[in-house]
């Protein structure tokens, strides 16, 4: 088969991305906005987004962050998980696309997240009854591979006790949460580009690589190998959620590393040459978006993005004027694929 010279993809979304605030936001946000239709932002600021007021005011400064691209970029904003009473809920409704669960202290900023899914299901029946999505950051505080394992019979108990909830299971990265997708009809997954390339050796199985390390962190390849195998086939339950989580250098690369990988920059043509190099082409656009615009019934901006076959090389760093520095993922590698102006 003759291999394309260009691939344009209609109204590519992320549906799991964290822009941070201040200069970080005003840094970042164009990197993703430049190339998406949409966006899932996530809430665990400092303080975590937890109001009406704190939600509008959050998109208003990621759309001047994400300055030319703003009238074609759409932040779909969430909520920080807590007991929300149903009038701040029903409040929050016509600027919400969902609200997002984290376990105390399993990641980035999580310190305010609940201890005990009993305590969360008054919230969780009232999202049910207003049709408001629920996203998980799906890990126990138990060992650190088998965390994502651990979790697997929370969402069992989740789908089983709210059927008309519309559940997604955040950054999968087992085998076992894929075949879970297929036991469940409320159950949806999102995916990492890195969690689909690198396993747990190419973090930690030669000199640590801490622009790699992330939570949930990289499994085995063959946790690998499945995940690749559903986003490849474009698994009508599967999304790209990049988890794109921006630190700066010295918070990586430091005693006590923070936890995410930042790929927002090289995203879609990163996901074209893997599905090219596995003969996949054609189910690109489902995973970059078209499956997330069915399950969720989005209505994103009429946006589309062409990439060309043209070499280019990710940079060393992003930085400002101020010396805020970040290291992508794959930086100094060149791809295949680029954005067309």
């Amino acid at each position: 088969m003759t291999s394309p010279e260009s691939i344009t993809l209609r109204q590519p979304l992320d549906m799991h991305l964290h822009l941070r605030d201040g200069d970080m936001l005003r840094l970042v946000a164009p990197l993703s906005a430049a190339s998406l239709a949409g966006a899932v932002i996530m809430p665990n600021l400092v303080p975590p987004l937890t109001s009406v007021e704190m939600l509008s005011a959050y998109r208003e400064r990621i759309l001047a962050a994400a300055g030319p691209y703003a009238a074609d970029f759409q932040p779909l904003m969430t909520l920080f998980f807590q007991d929300y009473p149903e009038s701040l809920l029903a409040a929050a409704k016509p600027h919400l696309f969902a609200i997002k669960l984290y376990p105390h202290g399993v990641t980035t900023n999580s310190e305010s997240g609940i201890h005990s899914i009993d305590t969360a299901e008054p919230t969780l029946k009232r999202m049910e009854e207003m049709g408001i999505p629920l996203l998980v950051h799906g890990e126990t505080t138990g060992f650190v591979l088998d965390r994502e394992a651990e979790f697997l019979s929370i969402y069992e108990r989740i789908a089983t006790r709210f059927p008309k909830l519309r559940i997604v299971m955040e950054h999968i990265t087992t085998a076992a949460a894929v075949q879970l997708l297929d036991r469940f009809e409320n159950l949806h997954a999102t995916v990492t580009a890195h969690h689909l390339v690198i396993t747990l050796d190419d973090v930690a199985g030669g000199l640590l690589q801490p622009h790699l390390f992330c939570k949930p962190i990289a499994k085995r390849p063959e946790d690998r190998d499945a995940l690749l195998a559903a986003a490849l086939a474009a698994h009508p339950k599967l999304m790209l959620g990049s988890d794109s989580a921006p630190h700066p250098r010295h918070a990586k690369e430091c005693c006590g590393c923070a936890a995410g990988v930042f790929t927002a920059p090289l995203l879609l043509p990163r996901m074209a040459e893997l599905f090219e190099a596995h003969d996949a082409l054609e189910n690109l656009e489902a995973f970059t978006g078209g499956n997330a615009i069915r399950i969720h019934g989005l209505t994103p901006p009429d946006r589309s993005v062409t990439l060309i076959r043209a070499p280019w090389t990710v940079p060393d760093s992003y930085q400002d004027d101020s010396g805020l520095s970040v290291i992508p993922w794959e930086a100094g590698r060149t791809l295949p694929w680029q954005i067309a102006d």
